[in-house]
């Protein structure tokens, strides 16, 4: 009996030792325990030219969409925009990656607002960027958004 009793004690104790340190440390003032510190935030949008077609694509952006990025970049809406090309690595893969980073995820909170007067004032009405987007449909199909927080590790 005495060594059942020696038993639930040393279980209790080991119990209460092993929940307290499983505590987070009250006194630690340093921020979060991530193993890395939090960045800026990019969308990314994959885009498939057709074939033969990627430099036809990027001309046309770069008189519409490169302005737009240039302006908001001016305006401090967007700290940067970087555009990627490369081989897909099959056909259901993009070629060309556009990202474009922004401080953080307050930044995207009506984030139209701030856009739209700055996308009608360098690619024109509502009409003429319909009309640049069907030209587009012709030549890339886009075949994904997403929007990621750039870490860098600790």
């Amino acid at each position: 009996m005495t060594t059942i009793k020696i038993y639930a004690a040393a279980t209790a104790w080991l119990t209460v030792c092993f929940t307290c340190s499983a505590q987070p440390d009250a006194t630690n003032t340093k921020g979060s325990n991530a193993p890395y510190n939090e960045g800026p935030v990019w969308t990314l949008t994959m885009i498939k030219t057709k074939t033969g077609l990627a430099d036809d694509y990027l001309k046309q952006i770069t008189g519409t969409v490169k302005p737009v990025y240039d302006e908001e970049k001016k305006q401090k809406v967007i700290l940067d925009y970087k555009i990627l090309n490369g081989e897909a690595s099959g056909p259901q893969d993009f070629n060309i990656l556009i990202l474009v980073e922004y401080p953080n995820w307050a930044a995207l909170d009506n984030l139209r607002d701030k856009m739209d007067p700055i996308v009608e004032k360098v690619m024109g009405t509502e009409e003429q960027r319909r009309a640049t987007a069907l030209k587009r449909l012709d030549i890339r199909e886009i075949l994904g958004t997403k929007t990621m927080r750039e870490i860098t590790l600790k």
